[in-house]
């Protein structure tokens, strides 16, 4: 996925309708929740075995790919308003993982680094 391609275009698509007046951090971090929200309502009743199974029609998978591409695209824009290289970000945050949660102590385990 080209990151600096999409905010370009969600950027353009946003001065076109004269929608970055609306688009500060904290409307764009609501949107996200948002989304969000509308992504675990699609999972909210469903057994463990039915969530699994969920993109197996075609009618699920366009539900749940809908709500994440609405996730991506929100969290791609707050990245670009507030200056987050989010490529680096969750690299960074993954060698940060990796510290927090040694494979000694994490294996099979469900806790919380500081639980653990």
């Amino acid at each position: 996925m080209d990151l600096k391609h999409i905010q370009a275009q969600l950027a353009s698509f946003a001065a076109e309708r004269d929608w970055d007046q609306f688009h500060s951090p904290k409307n764009l971090a609501m949107a996200l929740a948002g989304e969000a929200g509308e992504l675990l309502e699609i999972f909210q009743w469903l057994t463990e075995e039915q969530s699994h199974s969920i993109c197996s029609t075609a009618k699920g998978k366009k539900k749940v790919e809908e709500e994440v591409a609405d996730i991506a695209i929100y969290l791609a824009r707050l990245c670009d308003k507030l200056g987050i290289d989010l490529n680096k970000a969750v690299r960074d945050k993954i060698a940060m993982n990796k510290q927090k949660y040694p494979v000694s102590t994490s294996k099979g385990n469900a806790k919380k680094y500081d639980d653990a």
